[in-house]
């Protein structure tokens, strides 16, 4: 089974929508369950809810084969200490998804360390959710003061880029 999750904070619809669709007509028969958030498009190919609780959602990765997600921290996370292969699919600030590309970045990391696999536009879904099948993610972040290391050192570098309003204002 394969947990498909967005967060909770912003809508993801082209990822729920892309999923569905490829659930539909690329790998029918393929069990998923999501989280939605608050989503304006409604799955017709899998089970889903629009918001788990936190030991809920730590269930469903625990209990999943794998995990198609937002590139969000807490889910790489989670997913990098459980070694659930874990597909990512960044926001993009261009498609009004987030407030800034800062997934983009986050999700190129990850991948060039070998802990998630990426698709960075819903064209490469197929391939990607193809490969999560058999994708071993590295477990080089097992050490957890390294990954907050990490993590500190991309907050501070995408701070250092951030107007001081914290909102970007390109594309507005």
């Amino acid at each position: 089974m394969i947990f498909l999750t967005v967060g909770s904070e912003y809508p993801f619809d082209r990822l729920v929508r892309a999923v569905d669709e490829l659930l539909e007509h690329t790998f029918p028969g393929c069990e998923v369950f999501a989280q939605i958030g608050d989503s304006r498009y409604t799955p017709k190919n899998m089970a889903w809810t629009a918001v788990l609780g936190r030991d809920e959602f730590m269930n469903r990765i625990a209990l999943s084969d794998a995990v198609i997600a937002h590139a969000g921290m807490g889910t790489i996370l989670a997913c990098t200490e459980m070694g659930k292969p874990l597909l990512v699919m960044p926001r993009r600030e261009r498609l009004r998804e987030h407030v800034n590309d800062h997934q983009v970045g986050t999700a190129e990391r990850f991948m060039r360390r070998g802990n998630i696999l990426a698709a960075f536009d819903v064209g490469e879904l197929p391939a990607r959710i193809a490969q999560l099948r058999t994708f071993i993610p590295s477990q080089s972040l097992n050490n957890l003061q390294g990954v907050i290391d990490h993590i500190d050192r991309y907050i501070r570098e995408l701070e250092s880029n951030m107007p001081p309003n914290g909102k970007s204002t390109r594309g507005r």
